[in-house]
């Protein structure tokens, strides 16, 4: 079963699975004792953090190892605001960041503290400048600034050098998530702090990493401890640490042979998924992105019943939004670029993918995406383009009553109507789901029509779409 979810989690390599097994027989001791047992655990333990930090590219005692790319996350952000709290109390992060980001913001405002979030254009990058922009509109001292290498929903790479010069030129240290990038390449550019995540690259869960350049101003807010700087107390797990940073080396080597094959196969995707499969926006930078991952988004498809059919046709993949039944909300990312939510696919191949097995994807999603549609009721694609001569004459305006149906119906509901009015009339389409606020303007692009807003409605909100062809 083709296995397309790389961006959640990468298989394990397998030098990280030769690395934990030898690890486990010879890293069991505590690094921290002077016996030969925690001598050997020691050694074990620093060639681990000097790989690593060669990776990054920073001093191994600048680097140290946490539970989960997340706390590196949380740790990193809460350190430096902590440290720089005498500078400001303000925070500044893109509006794409991962919600480990996102979350350590929300805490920070909840604490008093204020948050800028920098916009993205539509293929979910930030502008040049856009960081010194924020840096000069902040209303009070910055403490720090937050940039992902790469989008993890999405793929476009962001111009982290550029904002980490417009950082330092503001003397505020620039803080990097390069957990989907890591495995890749070296973050470039002056940042101040990275933080990663190994079994993104195909170490194994439970190891993140922190880096804290020399001269950051950082103070660790949780009680002190005397393993790993004091930044990350407890005993370290050692085995899955040094599997970690050998499989980071591993991958790394392999890097530059691995990103070409696989943006073959991902240009493949990115061309032939629009032939394949009527009303497709393709989405994210098709220029600036990491070499392995693709996200496209179907009209009239319920992102959730398109995953549980891939997989029934043992393909597994994700979705970068979750508008689904549990939350009905719109992925973030998605939001902040202004790009179609309804049947959001992510494609993220790991290392070793074989060509026959995108080929196959490819063969199958067609009939997966019409059977999703047909189940729905939606407009077929002849019907959704038609431009018919209706009989009696068109109303000049109609109301479409969606309150309570979630994403895509309200979409489907307007496609099926647009055509009863004349050219210049109006469907106004009444909603309470979140993601109209972003399907109904992303399907007006698509399909040629003029989205005119929207206004508060009784039960939801009013969207006013008037048709143009």
């Amino acid at each position: 079963m083709p296995y397309f979810d790389a961006a959640s989690s990468a298989p394990l390599h397998p030098v990280a699975r030769q690395a934990l097994l030898a690890a486990l027989d010879e890293g069991w001791a505590d690094p921290s004792r002077l016996y030969r047992e925690g001598r050997r655990a020691r050694l074990l333990l620093d060639a681990a953090r000097e790989a690593a930090a060669e990776a990054v590219g920073c001093r191994p005692d600048e680097l140290v190892f946490t539970p989960s790319g997340t706390r590196a996350v949380h740790d990193g952000i809460a350190g430096a605001l902590a440290g720089r709290r005498r500078a400001g109390r303000h925070l500044i992060v893109s509006a794409v960041e991962h919600s480990s980001v996102l979350h350590a913001a929300a805490a920070h405002e909840a604490d008093g503290g204020t948050v800028t979030e920098v916009p993205v254009d539509r293929t979910g990058r930030v502008a040049p400048g856009a960081y010194a922009a924020a840096l000069r509109e902040a209303p009070g001292g910055v403490a720090l600034a937050c940039l992902q290498s790469a989008n993890h929903e999405v793929g476009t790479l962001q111009p982290v050098a550029e904002a980490a010069e417009e950082c330092a030129a503001a003397d505020v240290p620039l803080l990097v998530d390069a957990a989907q990038s890591l495995g890749w390449g070296p973050t470039e550019g002056n940042w101040s702090l990275l933080t990663a995540s190994a079994h993104k690259w195909g170490g194994p869960a439970g190891v993140g990493l922190l880096a804290v350049r020399k001269g950051v101003r950082f103070r660790t807010v949780q009680p002190a401890d005397e393993r790993e700087s004091g930044r990350s107390p407890g005993f370290e797990n050692l085995p899955a640490v040094v599997a970690a940073a050998a499989s980071l080396r591993a991958v790394r080597a392999e890097a530059a042979a691995e990103a070409e094959r696989l943006r073959g196969l991902v240009e493949r995707i990115r061309a032939r998924v629009p032939e394949l499969v009527p009303d497709v926006e393709v989405v994210g930078d098709p220029e600036r992105r990491l070499p392995h991952l693709v996200t496209f988004s179907c009209l009239y498809v319920d992102g959730e019943a398109l995953l549980h059919e891939l997989d029934r046709a043992e393909f597994s993949v994700s979705s970068g939004s979750s508008c689904t039944s549990s939350t009905l909300t719109p992925s973030h990312v998605l939001r902040a670029m202004g790009v179609l939510s309804e049947g959001n696919v992510r494609v993220s191949l790991p290392r070793g993918t074989a060509e026959a097995e995108v080929d196959r994807f490819l063969e199958a999603l067609p009939g997966v995406v019409a059977g999703v549609r047909e189940h729905l009721g939606a407009p077929q694609p002849a019907e959704a383009a038609a431009d018919p001569e209706p009989e009696p004459e068109p109303e000049p305006e109609l109301v479409v009553d969606s309150l309570g149906k979630r994403c895509p119906i309200p979409v489907i509901e307007l496609a099926k109507v647009i055509g009863e009015v004349p050219v210049g009339g109006v469907v106004t389409v009444l909603a309470d789901d979140e993601a109209a606020r972003l399907d109904i303007p992303a399907w007006c692009e698509m399909r040629g029509q003029t989205y005119e807003g929207e206004r508060p409605a009784d039960r939801g909100v009013a969207y006013r779409v008037r048709r143009r062809t």
